[in-house]
């Protein structure tokens, strides 16, 4: 099975583009575990959540990749909390990185910074740090020699671009 993996900075359209390549290729995406979090305990994750939260997004990937044939897309996966984590709180624990290791993706779509932020409650908070936080991404993907394709400009674009990259990797 190839899993996809689409990442980047808060606010970018992740969500959008799963869901539209979910419905492009006929498959389930598996959503982020972080958002379900941060509603179920309305307000925003901390240093003592990584653990729940990594927990909680692997078990929605174990989940969906059981009835999963040939494709599952992923609206993140422990990139994003490795990145957060060490972001926010300086590291991460040491078994999220091996999980992450064990996990990755066959494809990650790194999401462009170049649509506009929207604040989203307690989920949200660093529209003013988006480059920062998307050069992080970036350097986590190239440090870790992952298989990335940067998606950027209108929807429309990065629709038929990410298509593309899918393709590829399921054509190989």
């Amino acid at each position: 099975m190839i899993r996809v993996v689409v990442t980047g900075s808060e606010c970018t359209g992740k969500t959008t583009l799963a869901t539209a390549l979910g419905e492009h290729f006929g498959v389930d995406v598996v959503p982020e575990y972080l958002r379900r979090f941060v509603l179920e305990h309305r307000r925003a994750p901390e240093r003592g959540d990584v653990d729940a939260i990594a927990r909680g997004q692997i078990e929605l990937e174990d989940e969906l990749a059981a009835g999963a044939t040939d494709l599952l897309i992923q609206d993140t996966d422990l990139l994003s909390t490795v990145v957060y984590c060490r972001h926010y709180y300086g590291d991460c624990p040491p078994w999220v990185e091996e999980a992450l290791r064990d996990r990755t993706a066959d494809l990650y779509l790194l999401v462009g910074i170049d649509v506009q932020w929207v604040a989203d409650g307690e989920q949200r908070d660093r529209g003013h740090r988006r480059d920062e936080m998307q050069q992080l991404f970036l350097r986590a993907l190239i440090d870790r020699g992952l298989t990335f394709v940067e998606v950027a400009g209108p929807f429309e674009s990065r629709s038929e671009l990410a298509i593309s990259a899918v393709e590829q990797v399921l054509w190989k």
